[in-house]
Protein backbone atom coordinates (compact mmCIF):
# COMPACT_ATOMS: atom_id res chain seq x y z
CA UNK A 1 0.00 0.00 0.00
CA UNK A 2 0.98 3.47 -0.75
CA UNK A 3 1.31 5.90 2.04
CA UNK A 4 2.63 9.60 1.85
CA UNK A 5 5.74 9.56 4.15
CA UNK A 6 9.53 10.27 4.25
CA UNK A 7 11.92 8.22 2.27
CA UNK A 8 15.62 8.32 1.38
CA UNK A 9 16.80 9.64 -1.96
CA UNK A 10 19.98 8.96 -3.20
CA UNK A 11 22.23 11.52 -5.62
CA UNK A 12 23.80 9.42 -8.13
CA UNK A 13 25.92 12.14 -9.24
CA UNK A 14 27.13 12.54 -5.51
CA UNK A 15 27.59 9.56 -4.78
CA UNK A 16 30.88 7.99 -4.83
CA UNK A 17 30.06 4.02 -3.69
CA UNK A 18 32.50 4.46 -0.31
CA UNK A 19 29.58 2.48 1.37
CA UNK A 20 29.78 4.10 4.46
CA UNK A 21 25.88 4.61 4.39
CA UNK A 22 25.26 0.60 4.50
CA UNK A 23 26.58 -0.02 7.62
CA UNK A 24 24.42 2.87 9.18
CA UNK A 25 21.47 1.63 7.89
CA UNK A 26 20.13 0.03 10.84
CA UNK A 27 17.53 -1.94 8.04
CA UNK A 28 19.57 -3.06 5.63
CA UNK A 29 18.18 -0.99 3.28
CA UNK A 30 21.14 0.12 1.49
CA UNK A 31 23.37 -1.48 -0.92
CA UNK A 32 26.12 -0.85 -3.51
CA UNK A 33 25.06 -1.75 -6.66
CA UNK A 34 27.26 -1.11 -10.09
CA UNK A 35 29.35 1.39 -8.02
CA UNK A 36 26.71 3.57 -6.11
CA UNK A 37 24.51 3.14 -3.12
CA UNK A 38 20.95 1.84 -4.10
CA UNK A 39 18.01 1.62 -2.19
CA UNK A 40 16.60 -2.04 -2.18
CA UNK A 41 13.37 -1.79 -1.65
CA UNK A 42 10.51 1.21 -0.23
CA UNK A 43 9.69 -1.14 2.35
CA UNK A 44 12.71 -1.55 4.21
CA UNK A 45 13.85 2.19 4.84
CA UNK A 46 12.23 4.19 7.63
CA UNK A 47 12.83 7.06 6.47
CA UNK A 48 14.15 8.76 9.34
CA UNK A 49 17.62 9.26 8.11
CA UNK A 50 20.22 7.52 10.38
CA UNK A 51 22.15 7.02 7.70
CA UNK A 52 22.50 10.44 6.79
CA UNK A 53 25.60 11.05 9.15
CA UNK A 54 27.43 8.09 7.30
CA UNK A 55 27.55 10.04 3.98
CA UNK A 56 30.85 12.33 3.56
CA UNK A 57 29.88 13.84 -0.12
CA UNK A 58 25.92 14.40 0.80
CA UNK A 59 24.43 12.34 -1.82
CA UNK A 60 21.77 11.15 1.11
CA UNK A 61 18.56 13.37 1.91
CA UNK A 62 15.33 12.55 2.76
CA UNK A 63 12.09 13.18 0.93
CA UNK A 64 8.38 13.02 0.87
CA UNK A 65 6.96 11.19 -1.10
CA UNK A 66 4.17 8.02 -2.22
CA UNK A 67 5.74 5.07 -1.26
CA UNK A 68 4.84 1.45 -0.19
CA UNK A 69 4.65 1.42 3.33
CA UNK A 70 7.67 0.74 6.17
CA UNK A 71 7.42 -3.48 6.85
CA UNK A 72 8.93 -4.17 9.81
CA UNK A 73 8.52 -7.80 9.42
CA UNK A 74 10.64 -7.50 6.31
CA UNK A 75 13.07 -6.28 7.66
CA UNK A 76 13.33 -8.56 10.23
CA UNK A 77 14.06 -11.10 7.41
CA UNK A 78 16.16 -9.01 5.37
CA UNK A 79 18.38 -8.49 8.11
CA UNK A 80 18.39 -12.51 9.02
CA UNK A 81 19.34 -13.06 5.22
CA UNK A 82 22.27 -10.84 5.45
CA UNK A 83 23.28 -12.32 8.70
CA UNK A 84 22.54 -8.64 10.53
CA UNK A 85 21.34 -7.77 14.17
CA UNK A 86 18.30 -7.36 14.01
CA UNK A 87 17.31 -4.03 15.95
CA UNK A 88 15.36 -3.87 19.75
CA UNK A 89 13.12 -1.21 18.38
CA UNK A 90 11.35 -0.41 14.91
CA UNK A 91 9.20 2.57 14.68
CA UNK A 92 5.44 1.44 13.88
CA UNK A 93 4.29 2.12 10.11
CA UNK A 94 1.50 4.36 11.13
CA UNK A 95 3.48 6.92 12.64
CA UNK A 96 5.58 7.19 9.97
CA UNK A 97 2.68 8.36 7.98
CA UNK A 98 2.71 12.09 7.17
CA UNK A 99 -0.86 12.05 7.02
CA UNK A 100 -1.49 10.70 10.55
CA UNK A 101 -2.98 13.59 13.21
CA UNK A 102 0.11 14.88 15.00
CA UNK A 103 -0.40 17.09 18.03
CA UNK A 104 -0.94 20.83 18.15
CA UNK A 105 2.68 22.90 17.84
CA UNK A 106 2.36 24.09 20.98
CA UNK A 107 2.37 20.74 22.78
CA UNK A 108 0.13 17.83 23.54
CA UNK A 109 -2.80 20.11 25.32
CA UNK A 110 -2.41 17.68 28.55
CA UNK A 111 -1.59 18.98 32.13
CA UNK A 112 2.17 17.50 31.87
CA UNK A 113 2.95 19.93 29.61
CA UNK A 114 2.31 22.93 31.19
CA UNK A 115 5.10 25.03 31.57
CA UNK A 116 7.01 25.98 35.28
CA UNK A 117 10.06 26.73 36.80
CA UNK A 118 11.36 25.95 40.12
CA UNK A 119 14.14 25.86 41.97
CA UNK A 120 16.62 22.58 42.05
CA UNK A 121 16.28 20.26 44.95
CA UNK A 122 19.85 21.20 46.28
CA UNK A 123 22.45 23.99 46.11
CA UNK A 124 25.74 22.78 45.07
CA UNK A 125 26.99 23.50 48.44
CA UNK A 126 23.97 21.59 50.44
CA UNK A 127 24.72 18.36 47.34
CA UNK A 128 28.62 18.70 48.75
CA UNK A 129 27.65 17.30 51.86
CA UNK A 130 25.01 14.35 50.75
CA UNK A 131 26.47 10.89 52.11
CA UNK A 132 28.84 9.55 49.58
CA UNK A 133 26.76 6.10 49.85
CA UNK A 134 23.65 7.50 49.29
CA UNK A 135 21.76 5.59 46.34
CA UNK A 136 21.11 9.21 44.59
CA UNK A 137 21.89 12.92 44.65
CA UNK A 138 19.03 15.56 44.29
CA UNK A 139 17.50 16.15 41.01
CA UNK A 140 19.12 19.02 39.40
CA UNK A 141 16.13 20.07 37.12
CA UNK A 142 14.48 23.50 37.17
CA UNK A 143 11.83 23.56 34.63
CA UNK A 144 9.33 21.81 32.92
CA UNK A 145 8.34 20.55 29.91
CA UNK A 146 11.74 18.59 29.09
CA UNK A 147 11.00 17.78 25.34
CA UNK A 148 11.47 19.67 22.10
CA UNK A 149 8.01 19.23 21.23
CA UNK A 150 6.24 20.52 24.02
CA UNK A 151 8.41 23.48 24.93
CA UNK A 152 7.32 26.85 23.06
CA UNK A 153 10.41 29.07 21.77
CA UNK A 154 9.00 32.07 24.06
CA UNK A 155 9.06 29.81 27.42
CA UNK A 156 10.13 31.89 30.16
CA UNK A 157 12.89 29.64 31.61
CA UNK A 158 14.85 29.71 28.03
CA UNK A 159 15.36 33.22 28.17
CA UNK A 160 19.45 33.91 28.12
CA UNK A 161 19.83 30.17 28.99
CA UNK A 162 22.68 27.98 28.72
CA UNK A 163 20.96 25.04 26.74
CA UNK A 164 22.04 21.25 26.91
CA UNK A 165 19.86 19.67 24.28
CA UNK A 166 19.72 16.03 25.56
CA UNK A 167 19.48 13.02 23.50
CA UNK A 168 16.45 10.67 25.26
CA UNK A 169 19.11 7.64 25.90
CA UNK A 170 22.16 9.81 27.13
CA UNK A 171 20.31 10.43 30.45
CA UNK A 172 19.81 6.64 31.02
CA UNK A 173 23.41 5.40 29.70
CA UNK A 174 25.59 7.93 31.62
CA UNK A 175 25.91 8.17 35.08
CA UNK A 176 25.74 11.30 37.20
CA UNK A 177 24.29 12.70 34.43
CA UNK A 178 22.14 15.42 37.00
CA UNK A 179 25.37 16.56 38.59
CA UNK A 180 27.48 16.81 36.02
CA UNK A 181 25.22 18.20 33.23
CA UNK A 182 22.52 19.80 34.41
CA UNK A 183 23.39 22.41 36.84
CA UNK A 184 23.30 26.05 35.42
CA UNK A 185 21.80 24.79 32.50
CA UNK A 186 18.47 24.61 30.95
CA UNK A 187 17.52 21.04 29.11
CA UNK A 188 15.73 20.08 26.29
CA UNK A 189 15.42 16.47 25.32
CA UNK A 190 14.05 14.30 21.85
CA UNK A 191 15.36 11.13 19.81
CA UNK A 192 16.76 12.18 16.54
CA UNK A 193 14.99 8.63 14.86
CA UNK A 194 11.62 8.08 16.35
CA UNK A 195 10.42 12.19 15.82
CA UNK A 196 9.97 14.35 13.62
CA UNK A 197 13.67 15.85 12.24
CA UNK A 198 12.06 19.07 10.31
CA UNK A 199 9.74 19.80 13.54
CA UNK A 200 12.63 19.73 15.54
CA UNK A 201 14.66 21.90 13.05
CA UNK A 202 11.97 24.61 12.50
CA UNK A 203 11.37 24.66 16.64
CA UNK A 204 15.23 24.64 17.66
CA UNK A 205 15.58 27.68 14.86
CA UNK A 206 12.19 29.57 17.01
CA UNK A 207 13.99 29.24 20.05
CA UNK A 208 17.48 29.96 18.71
CA UNK A 209 15.68 33.17 17.33
CA UNK A 210 14.10 34.98 19.97
CA UNK A 211 15.32 33.62 23.15
CA UNK A 212 19.07 34.67 23.22
CA UNK A 213 20.18 31.07 24.20
CA UNK A 214 24.15 32.35 25.11
CA UNK A 215 25.35 28.78 24.57
CA UNK A 216 24.64 25.47 23.31
CA UNK A 217 25.84 21.64 24.83
CA UNK A 218 24.87 18.83 22.57
CA UNK A 219 24.76 15.73 24.14
CA UNK A 220 24.45 12.45 21.36
CA UNK A 221 24.49 8.70 21.89
CA UNK A 222 27.61 6.79 19.69
CA UNK A 223 24.88 4.96 17.98
CA UNK A 224 24.39 5.91 14.06
CA UNK A 225 20.66 6.41 14.77
CA UNK A 226 21.89 9.65 16.96
CA UNK A 227 23.99 10.69 14.73
CA UNK A 228 21.61 13.16 13.44
CA UNK A 229 20.80 15.07 16.54
CA UNK A 230 23.85 17.99 16.45
CA UNK A 231 22.99 18.02 12.90
CA UNK A 232 19.54 19.01 13.41
CA UNK A 233 20.85 21.60 15.88
CA UNK A 234 23.81 23.03 13.41
CA UNK A 235 20.68 23.22 10.57
CA UNK A 236 18.30 25.09 13.13
CA UNK A 237 21.63 27.79 13.84
CA UNK A 238 21.98 27.96 10.34
CA UNK A 239 17.95 28.28 9.59
CA UNK A 240 17.86 30.88 12.51
CA UNK A 241 21.35 32.48 11.40
CA UNK A 242 22.76 32.46 14.99
CA UNK A 243 25.96 32.46 16.29
CA UNK A 244 26.12 30.28 19.72
CA UNK A 245 29.16 28.83 20.74
CA UNK A 246 28.15 25.30 20.87
CA UNK A 247 29.93 21.88 22.14
CA UNK A 248 28.87 18.18 20.55
CA UNK A 249 29.63 15.71 23.13
CA UNK A 250 29.11 11.96 22.37
CA UNK A 251 28.37 9.70 24.95
CA UNK A 252 29.30 5.74 24.59
CA UNK A 253 26.78 3.12 25.31
CA UNK A 254 28.29 2.38 28.81
CA UNK A 255 28.21 5.73 29.87
CA UNK A 256 32.06 7.18 29.02
CA UNK A 257 32.83 10.20 27.00
CA UNK A 258 33.57 9.33 23.66
CA UNK A 259 34.66 12.87 22.05
CA UNK A 260 34.19 16.42 22.72
CA UNK A 261 34.58 18.78 19.84
CA UNK A 262 32.77 21.94 18.77
CA UNK A 263 29.88 21.73 16.74
CA UNK A 264 30.26 21.74 13.09
CA UNK A 265 27.79 23.48 11.89
CA UNK A 266 28.87 23.13 7.61
CA UNK A 267 27.31 19.11 8.03
CA UNK A 268 24.54 18.78 5.89
CA UNK A 269 21.03 17.53 7.31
Amino acid sequence: MKVLRKMISIDEELCDGCGQCVPGCEEGALQIIDGKAKLVAEKYCDGLGACLGECPTGALKVIEVEADDFDPEAVKELLTEQGREIPDHMPDPKSLHLDSPKPASGGCGCAGSKIEAFAPAASPCQQANVPTDAEAGPSQLTHWPIQIRLVPADAPFLKGADLLLTADCVAVSMPGYHERYLPGKKVLMGCPKFDDVQMYVQRLSEIFSVSGIKSITVLEMEVPCCSNFSRIVAAALKQAGADIPSEKIIVKRTGEIKAKTTLDQSVPL
